[in-house]
């Protein structure tokens, strides 16, 4: 699974990469542990240009009774997208992009979990692949919400864990987003793992385990424990 993720860039070079030029985020600055409930930063397209917003971590279907689901859809397994009936209309009409310079996962098992940042070799922004929804309390209150969507793992990643982040190539970010795209098979093809070669991973401190931990310390290297 995805549970956090790094995006350590300025707004200026998230607005850059994204081609966009006149978003006003007064709350944005960087994050070193994002986490599972947060508000997170987002890219949708409206049908002209990518627009950039937040969105709550942990999906929340249209349809349901209660926001606590939320917390049970984090991720969303790629292969199955089509056949969940909380991601089945996200996937053809709701995608997004969730920028990221890095996610983190735990290796080892039992108490012995060695917290890895991994990352682009480039060190560069990437885009997980992402799916949001809006959901509306019965008080009449709206959540936007949304979900990383995740792959079996690469090579480097199988060492780590069994599942990873969609990270899609940059030339098919706009495929993704293109509202007018709705024929899920065209889709599949683009959740794939990301090529081993152009990634790397390495140790840090379980610091990252705390989010009230939200700093520079938490993507140091560290000497590996395992």
């Amino acid at each position: 699974m995805c549970g956090r993720y790094t995006i350590t860039v300025t707004l200026e070079e998230l607005m850059l990469r994204y081609d966009m030029y006149d978003t006003f985020m007064p709350r944005y600055s960087p994050k070193y542990n994002v986490a599972p409930g947060q508000q997170v930063m987002a890219i949708v397209h409206d049908g002209q240009r990518n627009k950039l917003g937040e969105l709550r971590w942990g999906l929340i279907p249209e349809w349901a009774k209660d926001e606590k689901v939320g917390y049970q859809m984090l991720n969303a397994r790629s292969e199955t997208l089509a056949d969940k009936p909380a991601f089945r209309k996200p996937f053809e009409r709701k995608r997004c992009l969730i920028p990221a310079d890095s996610f983190y996962d735990w290796k080892g098992s039992g108490k012995h979990k060695q917290p890895m940042r991994i990352m682009l070799r480039s060190k560069e922004l990437f885009s997980m692949a992402g799916l949001y929804d809006t959901w509306t309390s019965p008080e009449g209150v709206r959540i936007s919400t949304c979900t990383v969507i995740t792959t079996e793992s690469n090579e480097m990643m199988k060492d780590i864990h069994e599942r990873m982040p969609v990270i899609l190539p940059r030339e098919k970010e706009a495929v993704w987003l293109d509202r007018s795209r709705k024929n899920v098979d065209e889709l599949r093809p683009l959740l794939q793992p990301y090529p081993s070669e152009l990634m790397m991973a390495y140790p840090v401190s379980s610091r990252v385990g705390n989010v009230r931990n939200d700093d520079e310390e938490c993507i140091e290297p560290i000497s590996l424990l395992l």
